[in-house]
C-alpha cells in the first residue's frame, strides 16, 4: 500500500503545481512512455512536467537514501521504514530503486526528449537549452547511481522496446557534447513570454542563468572525471575557463513547494505525509558530533536544538539496555516548503574553488580558491538565513598554505555540511569521488578515538565491515522488461569515476 500511496502523492505534486501556475497539462506522465502522444505535446507542457518529475525523485526518495548514506540521519530504532537503506541492503525490488528509476525514465527523460524534439523542429533554442541541461542533469544522476544505463537506444518509443545499456563514461561524453551543441544556438534573442516564464520553475525564463547552469553542470561532470580521466577532466575545465564561462551564483532547482496537501516538498511527502509519521529519521552521531565540535549554528536548523541526541549509524536494532537514549533521539527537521536544489550556489562556489586549486595553482584572473571556498561556506549558511561569522577564520579557515589534498578535503567536507535534506544525494557521490569526509577506523561508540564527522560503517550493515555502498543495483522494473539489463553488480562495486 505504501508504494501505491506514494506514487499517487508524487504525481499529484506534479499535477497540482502545474495547475497552480495556469499551465494546461495535456500529457499524462502515467501513460505508456512508448506511446507519448506527440501530437498533443508542446515544450510549454512537457518541460515543467519533466522538471517536477526530476525534483520529485532526486529530492524525494533518492534524497532519503542520500541523507542516510551520507550519515546526516539514522533510522529510528522504534520504526522500520528505512532499515534496508541504513543497513546497505538495498535490493532490486526496493521501492527506492524501482520507483526513482521508473519515474526518471518514463517521466522526466521522456518529457525532456520530447521537449527537445519539438523545440528543434520549431528552432526554439530556449526550450532546447533548458531541456538539454535538465536531461543531462537527470542522466548524470542515473549514471552516477547505476554506472550503466540505457542511453543511445533509450527514449525511442516503440522503435526500440529493449534498449541496450551504455557505459557511464560514454554517456558523459555524449551529454557534454549535447550541452555544447545547445549552447552554440541563439537562445537569448527571443525572451520567453510571461506565460512561458511560468512554465520554468527553475529560473523563470532567465536564459543567462540557464547558460550558467549549463556551464556549472559541465564543470561538475568534469570534476567527477578527475580520477578516471584526469587529462580529459583538466582539458574540459580549462576550456571552460579559457572561454570565460560564467557559473552559477544562484541556486538552480525548484523552490515552489508549500505546506498545502499535495504541493509539499517531495522528501517531506515521502518521509512524513506518505508514511504518517514525523520520526523515522533521527540525528546521526556522525553529523551532530561534527556540528557540535565546531559550534556550528546550523545544528539548530537541522535538528531544532543546539544539543541534539543522536544514534550511531545503523544501530536501529540496539536494545534499550544497550542504548537507553535512543527512544528520545532527536528527529531530523524537515519543512513542507523546503526547496529541491539541482546545483546550489554553495556547490557552484565549492566546485570553482576545487578547479582553481587543481589546475591554476589556487588563483586565476584575480579570483582565488580561498575566495570561492569562503563564498561557498557563506552561501551554505545563507540558505538557512545564517552567517558563518568567525568560523571562516577559526574552525573553517581555509588551509591557504596547506597541500592540495588538504584544500580538497576542506572544500569537500564543507560541501558535505551544506547538503542535508533534498540535496543529500550529492554528498554520497562526492564521498565516493574524493574519499571525504574520511572514513573512521573505529566505530563512533569508541568515544576516546572516534573523530567527529568521520563516516562509520553502519552497525546494521550487511555488506561486510568497511564495504560501503557505491551504487544502486539494477531495478526489477528494468530487468523484468529488458533482456539487455546487465548481470547483477554488487552495491559495493565502484562506478567508473570513483576514487
Amino acid at each position: 500500500m505504501k508504494k501505491i500511496f506514494i506514487n499517487i502523492k508524487v504525481f499529484a505534486i506534479l499535477a497540482a503545481l502545474l495547475i497552480s501556475t495556469g499551465c494546461e497539462k495535456t500529457l499524462d506522465i502515467n501513460t505508456d512512455p512508448n506511446n507519448p502522444g506527440i501530437e498533443n505535446a508542446t515544450p510549454e507542457v512537457l518541460f515543467p512536467a519533466g522538471v517536477m518529475s526530476t525534483a520529485g525523485m532526486v529530492g524525494g526518495q533518492l534524497a532519503i537514501v542520500g541523507n542516510l548514506w551520507s550519515q546526516y540521519v539514522a533510522q529510528n530504532s522504534s520504526s522500520s521504514q528505512y532499515r534496508s537503506v541504513d543497513s546497505y541492503n538495498l535490493i532490486n525490488s526496493s521501492e527506492e530503486v524501482n520507483l526513482s528509476y521508473q519515474e526518471l525514465y518514463s517521466g522526466a527523460l521522456n518529457d525532456y526528449q520530447l521537449t527537445i524534439t519539438k523545440a528543434q523542429e520549431n528552432e526554439d533554442w530556449r526550450y532546447n537549452l533548458m531541456a538539454t541541461v535538465m536531461k543531462a542533469y537527470t542522466y548524470e544522476v542515473l549514471v552516477d547511481l547505476y554506472d550503466q544505463v540505457p542511453y543511445t537506444e533509450a527514449l525511442k518509443g516503440q522503435e526500440i522496446l529493449q534498449p541496450k545499456f551504455d557505459d557511464g563514461y560514454s554517456i558523459y561524453q555524449s551529454l557534454l557534447a549535447e550541452i555544447d551543441e545547445a549552447l552554440s544556438k541563439d537562445f537569448k534573442s527571443n525572451p520567453l513570454s510571461a506565460a512561458q516564464q511560468s512554465t520554468d520553475f527553475v529560473f523563470a525564463g532567465d536564459m543567462d542563468k540557464w547558460e550558467q547552469f549549463a556551464n556549472t553542470l559541465k564543470l561538475k561532470m568534469y570534476l567527477r572525471m578527475v580520477n578516471a580521466k584526469p587529462a580529459e577532466a583538466q582539458a574540459g575545465i580549462q576550456a571552460l575557463y579559457n572561454a570565460n564561462a560564467t557559473f552559477l551564483s544562484d541556486n538552480a532547482g525548484v523552490d515552489v513547494f508549500t505546506d498545502v496537501p499535495e504541493k509539499r516538498n517531495p522528501m517531506y511527502e515521502f518521509n512524513i505525509e506518505g508514511v504518517g509519521t514525523t520520526s523515522n529519521l533521527k540525528a546521526s552521531i556522525t553529523f551532530i558530533s561534527w556540528l557540535k565540535a565546531n559550534n556550528d549554528p546550523r545544528i539548530v536548523d537541522y535538528f531544532g536544538t543546539a544539543t541534539p541526541t543522536g544514534m550511531h549509524q545503523g544501530d536501529f536494532a540496539a536494545s534499550l539496555v544497550e542504548q537507553p537514549t535512543y527512544p528520545n533521539a532527536t528527529t531530523f527537521v524537515q519543512h513542507a516548503d523546503d526547496p529541491v536544489w539541482f546545483i546550489s550556489a554553495a556547490e557552484s562556489y565549492f566546485m570553482q574553488a576545487e578547479a582553481l586549486e587543481r589546475y591554476y595553482n589556487g588563483a586565476k584572473d584575480g579570483v582565488t580558491g580561498k575566495q570561492m571556498y569562503d563564498a561557498g561556506v557563506t552561501a551554505a549558511f545563507a540558505e538557512l538565513d545564517l552567517t558563518p561569522g568567525n568560523l571562516l577564520t577559526t574552525n573553517y579557515a581555509y588551509p591557504v598554505n596547506g597541500s592540495l589534498d588538504a584544500k580538497i578535503e576542506a572544500i569537500i567536507v564543507q560541501k558535505w555540511a551544506a547538503f542535508p535534506r533534498s540535496h543529500a544525494l550529492e554528498a554520497f557521490f562526492e564521498k565516493n569521488r574524493t574519499g571525504y569526509p574520511r572514513t573512521s577506523p573505529v566505530p563512533s561508540t569508541n568515544e576516546a578515538q572516534y573523530v567527529p564527522g568521520q563516516l562509520v560503517y553502519s552497525f546494521g550493515g550487511v555488506t561486510g565491515a568497511g564495504n560501503f555502498p557505491q551504487r544502486f543495483v539494477f531495478p526489477d522494473y528494468e530487468r523484468s522488461r529488458n533482456k539487455n539489463t546487465p548481470p547483477e553488480v554488487p552495491i559495493t562495486t565502484k562506478v567508473w569515476w570513483a576514487k
